[in-house]
């Protein structure tokens, strides 16, 4: 006998039970069945899920339970990431409650307090998959550090460095002082700010008389112009080409700079006329690597301060400040040679994704990856049809985004992470290349060059045991550093490269190494995955470096759809965040009205991958609606036997010929990736068209409506079980309509 009312929690968890222990999530490779692959976008091992991961669990799992009903041979691929910069920055955080830094710790002890911290939140996130009912097989489980990733994109990278696609140089990259790391283009963000914008006058050379004393450079950083190379106009520029081959003399080094035609110089920026600092500007690094004569040089540390390049450019007041310091010291020096200050100048400026801090343009060593190498093909793969993405509008995105990727810095300053496989060979006549960081037997921090420590006596081996970082300050060519898991042997020293990958490179092989890449069983099967479904902010940042990575190392997509989600909002509209108060927990939701409502409400909630407020009263709806199909069940449980009719009553005909329709809208909606509307079919059709019509005039008539109204109700717990799988699989149960579990039954058909 069925409750007076459903109740989640008593059913919920002993479900998922019966669900693994049937078998039913674990495929096995059966090459007389079509198979149907997605592979969940690993949940990060910095902390528990959010609504984000709530959302894309509930579609993924929607489409998974069709087509594993449909007769697909279905698999779930489950799995975690450990979000290199991320989870570590998280970490640290923790580290700085108890009064510590990452400075405090050599690398390795550092990695294992990380893995401890990651290994206690990859157990809470399993259990939040689980209870969120995904039907993943956790045979199948990959976690982003375990042997098999590792040695895959070692494998990666050691063919991209043979492939000549991956190379090692000094260019320049998107350097954070806070964090102390590289970023890629992805990575970073622009926001709006307000800053003064300086009028700086540059005294021009060899002068006529008819011509002004000055000329005059809008700029936001004047504490970079002792190092500006030259002034630049664009060509077209009406006003000033005709300065272009003339001097100024520099306000603050006093040296002499050429003036230059760019056709990147916006006219009505300003003056019309800019500055250029290559080390420290896109733009202007650009036209430095194409003219001769660019001097390319940085004035910044790695802490953010300005460094000797201030002492030999004659403004030595400079040295050693901070970024804002030197700028108002800079203006100071400058003195009248400012003709004017624009106080509320409003422009863009880079941050990095995570925590919205300020991004320099820096030169430094890294490892990069030539993506004009492999860019093609995943840009090529739309126009072919051999990716879609939906929704439509979402492909533009992708498709400029390739269309204009610079090469790739893949090499992250920070500990966690898959370590860079490089070995750098450490010689008497190179050992000045090397900054280091390490910590002594003391456990006080030294940081300087290499050769510098040797020459006291401290040994490379010490040295190595306290590593933190090193930075090699000239590129290294080829022959000085050798591609090795291990420390290459023999009479020759070596340091090991302590940067390690970018997340993006190794998760960017995800459907490869989930799935036993190159020779496994599964990966014959089971590649080309389906359908890839997350985020759309990480169209750039994942989904893309998924397709080159597909493309360059099997030729083909990693998967044939993508469907791009939109982010989950707070109740007011705004981005969820601590600092508002505005965090929506999944679990209390979980708690109050069960998974079904949850998972129905939010796709319910969605918009066709736009972004959209948490839609609590829908979830709140879906939790009546389970009690409205559960009452269902409750009549249908009541009923005497069945009697044979002589002929089908109109009423059934009706009802069965509107189930009819709504198996086809749904199977419609789904195969356009319209969960909402899919949902939305089918609540309408069992609330209203099943529940409240022909329920209730069955009641007169009891005995010889039974069997339809049995039939309908099967057929409408079937459509409804991907969406709300719990209470659907636990009245299938109560009522015994089937001989095995739901979730293993069959599609209804027309």
């Amino acid at each position: 006998m069925l409750d007076k009312n459903y109740d989640h929690h008593k059913y919920e968890s002993q479900i998922y039970k019966l669900w693994e222990e049937s078998g039913a999530f674990t495929p096995k490779v059966d090459k007389h069945k079509q198979p149907f692959t997605i592979v969940l976008p690993p949940p990060n091992a910095s902390g528990k899920m959010h609504t984000g991961n709530v959302l894309m669990i509930a579609i993924e799992d929607l489409l998974i339970r069709w087509k594993r009903m449909q007769g697909f041979n279905a698999l779930y691929l489950p799995g975690t990431d450990h979000a290199g910069f991320e989870t570590q920055t998280t970490f640290e955080r923790e580290l700085k409650k108890q009064g510590k830094s990452r400075f405090d710790f050599d690398r390795e002890t550092l990695y294992q307090m990380i893995m401890d911290f990651v290994l206690q939140n990859k157990g809470l996130i399993e259990n939040q998959i689980r209870e969120m009912g995904a039907s993943v097989d956790w045979t199948r489980y990959t976690f982003s550090l375990d042997e098999k990733v590792v040695r895959t994109v070692y494998d990666t990278f050691k063919k991209m460095v043979e492939d000549g696609i991956i190379y090692r140089g000094n260019q320049l990259v998107n350097y954070s002082f806070k964090w102390g790391t590289t970023f890629s283009d992805a990575e970073v963000q622009y926001k709006d700010q307000i800053d003064p914008l300086y009028f700086v006058r540059y005294q021009l050379v060899d002068r006529q008389s008819d011509e002004p004393e000055y000329l005059t450079v809008a700029t936001v950083r004047p504490e970079t112009v002792f190092i500006d190379t030259h002034l630049a106009v664009n060509p077209k520029d009406k006003r000033h080409k005709q300065w272009i081959g003339r001097k100024v003399v520099n306000p603050l080094s006093q040296e002499s700079m050429q003036i230059i035609g760019e056709g990147f110089v916006d006219p009505e920026f300003g003056t019309g006329i800019v500055k250029l600092t290559p080390a420290h500007d896109k733009n202007d690094y650009e036209v430095a690597l194409h003219r001769e004569g660019l001097p390319i040089q940085s004035i910044f540390n790695l802490e953010g301060k300005i460094n000797e390049r201030a002492q030999e450019k004659h403004v030595p007041e400079l040295f050693g400040l901070k970024i804002t310091d030197a700028r108002q010291k800079a203006v100071e020096l400058l003195g009248e040679r400012i003709e004017k200050i624009d106080q509320n100048y409003t422009h863009q400026v880079p941050v990095d994704y995570r925590s919205g801090d300020y991004i320099e343009n820096l030169i430094l060593p890294n490892w990069f990856v030539k993506t004009s190498g492999i860019k093609q093909a995943a840009l090529q793969a739309i126009g072919k049809g051999e990716l879609n993405i939906f929704p439509k509008w979402q492909e533009i995105k992708y498709t400029q985004w390739v269309e204009n990727m610079r090469d790739w810095a893949i090499s992250r300053q920070i500990v966690w992470g898959i370590r860079i496989p490089v070995w750098y060979k450490v010689t008497p006549q190179n050992a000045q290349d090397f900054w280091v960081a390490w910590i002594d037997s003391h456990k006080v921090q030294q940081k300087g060059v290499l050769n510098t420590f040797l020459n006291e006596t401290t040994s490379l081996a010490q040295i190595k045991q306290g590593l933190q970082r090193i930075v090699t300050l000239t590129a290294n060519a080829e022959k000085d550093y050798v591609v090795s898991s291990t420390e290459p042997s023999g009479e020759i020293d070596y340091i090991p490269e302590t940067d390690t990958f970018d997340t993006w490179f190794s998760s960017g092989q995800w459907p490869l190494v989930t799935l036993g890449y190159p020779d496994s069983e599964d990966f014959k099967y089971f590649y080309p995955t389906s359908v890839l479904e997350t985020g759309w902010e990480i169209v750039t940042r994942w989904v893309s470096r998924m397709v080159m990575f597909g493309y360059y190392l099997t030729g083909k997509s990693p998967f044939a759809q993508v469907y791009l989600h939109g982010h989950v909002r707070a109740l007011d509209g705004k981005k969820m965040s601590k600092s508002l108060g505005n965090v929506i927990n999944p679990d209390d939701y979980i708690q109050e009205f069960g998974v079904d409502a949850l998972r129905m409400g939010l796709v319910a909630g969605s918009a066709n991958g736009r972004d959209f407020n948490f839609p609590r009263d829908k979830v709140i709806g879906y939790k009546k609606f389970a009690n409205k199909i559960w009452n269902v069940a409750r009549y249908i449980e009541s009923l005497p036997s069945p009697v044979s009719a002589a002929e089908i009553h109109p009423d059934d005909q009706q009802v069965l010929a509107e189930l009819k329709t709504t198996i086809t809208e749904v199977n419609r909606h789904l195969g356009k990736f319209r969960f909402a509307d899919a949902g939305e079919t089918i609540y309408q059709f069992v609330w209203h068209q099943l529940a409240d019509v022909y329920l209730e005039k069955s009641k007169e008539r009891k005995e010889a409506a039974a069997s339809t109204l049995v039939e309908v109700f099967t057929t409408s717990l079937q459509l409804l079980h991907p969406f709300m799988p719990f209470v659907t699989e636990a009245i299938w149960q109560e009522l015994r309509l089937g001989a095995g579990p739901l979730i293993s039954s069959s599609w209804p058909t027309i």
